[in-house]
């Protein structure tokens, strides 16, 4: 039986760049995928949705150019060489991952896991042992318990992502995160879409004021989207609410994930007060010495980045380095829209709740230079800050390439910056990142243009 020194279960973000980083620090290390390298994210998930949402802009860029003057004549989808596209993007960043691993002496197990009380792992009739083991096996859709789903055919978004044909209308159970991505990347294609939410908003998760900027652009989008739908049935192409039903040839349910903690079963670790998610220390070590676990399992945001950084914790505490506990406030959260949600920290009750002298200042996009010459004024930079001091406790960008300006905000509270270093900064103009100087410069009253 082969032994290492960690042995990580799950090839996705929340596996492989802990499993690479403990090579690097001079571990013998194995990693076990019962599935696709790359997990959820890279397969089914952040990179596939990315790929048909940039897909998606390019329509509308070519759209705005036509009224701009820019004449390109008729538009048409060949969806099967979009999708082939998407295809060509995720084997290009999973044949990737696998070249890393490669690269890093990592030892490949291609099955499913099942781990002993000794840390003995089983993979078929194979058997490798380790001193230390990291839990990253994900999650899987959440189904709800709606009736008639289990008699026709849907998509979770595990599947989602292999459709061959363009679907002309799609309902989407479920107003999440993903829901809405993926109900921006399918109607510019042309598919009528709709959206239906038990709960009382879509986004629950986002700014308010961001929430109120996206349902303008699904109206605009023309999708239709309800909210506190009473679902009674499902049946084969529609959707039965209280009060309507909803015709479909396409159903997607998605409403949330859950944890696969099956591999866990046999440790029997403890689980939170939840009792959903597995529970860990600082250090994402869990009831049972040497056993670890990160992102979908342990709750907090699932996130590929999140599980990531919880990863890399992970490892250097194996390795007896005592990292510092990871920050949920300088999590960056994104939502790939258009424009985009970009956010991190605390919002204005939590910060009040945290006992802040909170003080909040919004910069609107609608008067910068550079959002005004691209025609992408929808949006703006909010700053939660702490009156005393001039601390950065928590920021939301909504706007385009929101999720690449977030970094700058960020970046300075990491570096324990203030708002008054963000207001001394000088920024390139035309650039949408003078909204954020003009930001800070407002909390000062020194705004030029605002």
């Amino acid at each position: 039986m082969k032994e290492f020194d960690v042995v990580v279960i799950g090839a996705g973000p929340g596996g492989y760049v802990p499993a690479i980083r403990a090579a690097q620090l001079g571990k013998k290390v194995a990693i076990v995928e019962r599935k696709k390298i790359g997990g959820t994210c890279l397969n089914v998930g952040c990179i596939p949705s990315k790929a048909l949402l940039r897909h998606s802009e390019m329509v509308e860029e070519i759209q705005k150019a036509n009224s701009w003057g820019i004449k390109t004549g008729e538009l048409s989808i060949d969806f099967p060489k979009l999708m082939k596209r998407k295809d060509q993007v995720v084997q290009t960043l999973t044949g990737g991952v696998q070249h890393l691993l490669k690269r890093n002496n990592i030892t490949f197990f291609q099955g499913e896991a099942l781990i002993s009380d000794a840390l003995v792992v089983s993979i078929g009739d194979g058997k490798i042992k380790g001193k230390d083991i990291l839990l990253a096996t994900g999650s899987t859709p959440f189904i709800p318990p709606i009736k008639g789903l289990d008699k026709i055919n849907y998509h979770t978004t595990d599947s989602f992502f292999d459709l061959k044909e363009l679907p002309k209308s799609m309902t989407i159970i479920g107003g999440g995160v993903i829901s809405i991505e993926l109900a921006f990347a399918m109607a510019p294609l042309g598919t009528k879409v709709t959206i239906i939410e038990v709960a009382p908003d879509i986004l629950l998760t986002e700014d308010l004021d961001a929430r109120k900027i996206i349902k303008k652009q699904l109206q605009k989008k023309n999708i239709q989207t309800i909210i506190k739908a009473k679902i009674q049935e499902v049946q084969k192409g529609k959707v039965i609410l209280a009060d309507q039903e909803i015709s479909f040839d396409t159903l997607l349910v998605a409403t949330g994930r859950k944890p696969n903690i099956e591999v866990t079963k046999e440790l029997n670790l403890k689980m939170d007060a939840s009792n959903k998610f597995v529970a860990v220390n600082d250090d994402y070590e869990t009831s049972k010495k040497h056993v670890y676990a990160v992102g979908d399992l342990v709750g907090g945001y699932q996130l590929a980045h999140a599980a990531s950084a919880e990863g890399l914790i992970a490892v250097h505490a194996m390795n007896g380095d005592h990292p510092q506990p990871l920050d949920q406030t300088k999590i960056p959260r994104c939502v790939y829209t258009h424009p985009e949600i970009a956010s991190f920290g605390l919002n204005e009750e939590q910060a009040k709740n945290a006992g802040y002298d909170v003080k909040i200042t919004t910069s609107n996009l609608a008067g910068n230079a550079k959002a005004i010459a691209m025609g992408e004024t929808e949006g703006f930079i909010k700053i939660i800050s702490d009156h005393q001091y001039e601390e950065i406790l928590g920021a939301v960008i909504v706007g385009a390439n929101a999720t690449e300006l977030i970094g700058e905000i960020l970046a300075m509270k990491h570096s324990e910056g203030t708002m008054n270093e963000l207001a001394s900064m000088v920024h390139a103009h035309p650039a949408i990142s003078e909204a954020i100087g003009e930001n800070a410069n407002a909390l000062l009253k020194q705004a030029i243009h605002m």
